[in-house]
Order: structure tokens, then sequence, then C-alpha cells
């Protein structure tokens, strides 16, 4: 199965905003463009979208931008993919509508293949967003000592400042 191209910037922007989180300024639609490379026309799309769908809060003007509107916890990767993909059909037989095959009353292929995408959502329902931009602090090769006022999670996602360690 293979994701569509909105999909992808979807779950960019969404991760983009995740890893975000706790600084002050909001994220902008020029920055994840700028980022990633893709159309800011093109994200403008996608952020209305997901400000309609409850998982982002937009603010316009100056100072304005996005954030999650619920942590990044409780956004499940499943529900984003589902959202997003319009098509789940991996074979004609899938749309009674459209079918014309003449297995299909004999063919153990739609069920199969309806397993599969049952077990691959399955896995998209198991992963939120903070999973998908969590690095293990406790882990000393995951942030270099030249690096250890900055960490950047993932490339293609901002720099967050690492935790500080508390003195006493």
């Amino acid at each position: 199965m293979r994701l569509t191209q909105r999909t992808d910037f979807t779950l960019r922007v969404l991760m983009y905003c995740a890893a975000s989180q706790e600084r002050a300024q909001p994220v902008t639609i020029s920055e994840i463009a700028d980022s990633h490379g893709i159309s800011r026309s093109h994200l403008t799309k996608i952020v209305q979208e997901l400000g309609a769908r409850g998982w982002l809060e937009t603010t316009r003007g100056r100072g304005g931008g996005m954030r999650l509107l619920k942590p990044a916890r409780e956004i499940c990767l499943g529900d984003v993919v589902r959202a997003t993909e319009t098509d789940f059909a991996m074979v004609e037989c899938f749309d009674l509508t459209l079918n014309r095959c003449r297995l299909s009353t004999h063919c153990r292929l739609k069920g199969v293949l309806q397993q599969a995408t049952q077990s691959y959502l399955a896995v998209l329902d198991g992963i939120t967003l903070a999973d998908l931009v969590a690095t293990p602090m406790n882990d000393p090769t995951a942030m270099p000592a030249s690096s250890a006022r900055y960490l950047q999670l993932i490339p293609g996602l901002p720099y967050m400042a690492a935790p500080q360690k508390s003195e006493g």
C-alpha cells in the first residue's frame, strides 16, 4: 500500500507540530514549507483541513501559526491515515460497482488483502504522533556531545532545546 502525497504531507505537518509543542512561538506554514520543500499553498489547504478535523489550532496574523489542539500522545496515526486516504481498495474486487473479475466468486485473494489492510491499519492504530518524534533521552548516542545545547529529533523537524539537568 502506498500513501498519497496528501497523507504524507499531513503527517509531516503533524509531526513538525508535535516536535514543536514545547516552544513558545507557534509553527508557521512557511517554516514547514522551507524545511520540507513543499509549496505553501499546498500546505495551507492541508493545515485548514487539520484545523477543521480538530487536530490543529490555527491563528492568523502577526505572531500567528499553528499548534496541536491536543497532546501528540492522543493523536493516533491510524486515525490520521483513515481520514486522509480515500481509497483502501487494493484490487478491483473490493468495489462491487467496478468489479469485473471472473474469479471473484471463488477467489481468496480479496480476503487475504482485506486482512493485510486491517493488519496494516492495526499497526498504525498502535502508534501516536508522540511515538514518531520521541528520542530516547537516556541513550548517550542519541545526542552528540558537540550538540549538547540542542537536540535535533529527526531531520526535517525543528531543533528543540535539550532538557536541562537540575543541579543539586
